[in-house]
């Protein structure tokens, strides 16, 4: 085994809780060290896991009450921020305080581990906007995101006064997020809630799901417009988890139209040529952060998905 003082590392000892007896041990690390199951395997392998001091294989099952030893990773370096003009990236509104964007498909909001392309605090980086400096320094401003593969509205601070406020306002669900999506299928009934927690997906890495002891997570949806395969849905959010449309209306057995991730129909991702989710970030509506009047942003669908839309209607 590594040594538990190599430089950088960190060194963790406890029990097994009962409600993992039974459980896989790079399900059981993966679980109560927030580790993904690919990082939680490799950790494994390399006998950086001992259960009552023996190094067993990822398959073992762990008993409760059995003591494991775990020795983790150095945390990696933060990403760092890279300028980058952005096409496509539009520039809705921008004061001392806020600045509001209009995020095409490909971009992240800002860096991450393994993620190589555009990011939007780059894109802002790239033009002259100096973000608010709260926050991780990769995500320094960012007060929500949206998928890589999701369009629409997005919101960054740009003072330390709009950090707070705006992080604020999210945490309290004071901010009105506004999406539309086309889901497959009709649904029953057309204007609907979604309660149902969210947290990582047992056995899939980058995949959400819903699952008993996860974050609360809710949904509202009102259907706009029926098509013979799908449905325009106007949907609000109450919380803000990650692929929380996606998850809950896969979970209703209507995915976003193009979302193969989360069990679209393929063929009709094809004839509508989409090679992402259908899911556009339609408005965002807050109280200014300075000057408290009520504010809101309306994007327009972008090209992608008013062909899908226009297919469909067709």
């Amino acid at each position: 085994m590594t040594s538990a003082f190599s430089a950088g590392r960190d060194h963790r000892s406890l029990p097994v809780p009962d409600g993992l007896d039974g459980t896989r041990l790079d399900q059981a690390v993966s679980r109560l060290f927030g580790l993904s199951r690919t990082a939680a395997a490799a950790l494994v392998d390399a006998g950086d896991a001992l259960v009552d001091g023996v190094a067993r294989a990822n398959s073992h099952k762990v008993k409760a009450g059995s003591w494991l030893e775990v020795t983790l990773p150095a945390p990696a370096a933060p990403p760092a921020v890279v300028p980058q003009a952005v096409p496509g990236l539009r520039v809705v509104y921008a004061d001392d305080d806020i600045v509001v964007v209009d995020k095409p498909v490909g971009v992240a909001a800002h860096p991450s581990p393994g993620w190589t392309g555009p990011t939007v605090i780059g894109a802002l980086a790239a033009v002259g906007h100096r973000i608010s400096t709260s926050g991780a320094a990769e995500r320094q401003g960012v007060v929500h995101r949206l998928d890589v593969g999701t369009t629409g509205i997005m919101v960054v601070a740009k003072s330390e006064q709009a950090y707070t406020s705006l992080k604020r306002a999210f945490k309290y669900r004071e901010v009105e997020k506004r999406y539309h999506a086309v889901v497959q299928g009709h649904l029953d009934p057309l204007r609907g809630t979604v309660d149902a927690p969210i947290d990582r997906h047992p056995t899939h890495d980058y995949r959400w799901a819903v699952v008993s002891g996860g974050k609360p997570s809710i949904t509202h949806y009102d259907t706009v417009e029926a098509f013979p395969a799908a449905s325009l849905v106007d949907v609000r959010l109450e919380t803000g988890r990650t692929h929380q449309i996606r998850v809950h209306f896969s979970t209703l057995r209507h995915p976003c139209v193009g979302d193969l991730t989360y069990g679209a129909d393929p063929t009709l991702s094809a004839r509508l040529g989409l090679t992402r989710q259908w899911l556009h970030a339609r408005s965002l509506s807050f109280l200014h952060p300075r000057t408290g009047d009520e504010v809101r942003f309306v994007s327009d669908y972008p090209d992608d998905l008013a062909r899908a839309l226009e297919i469909l209607r067709d």
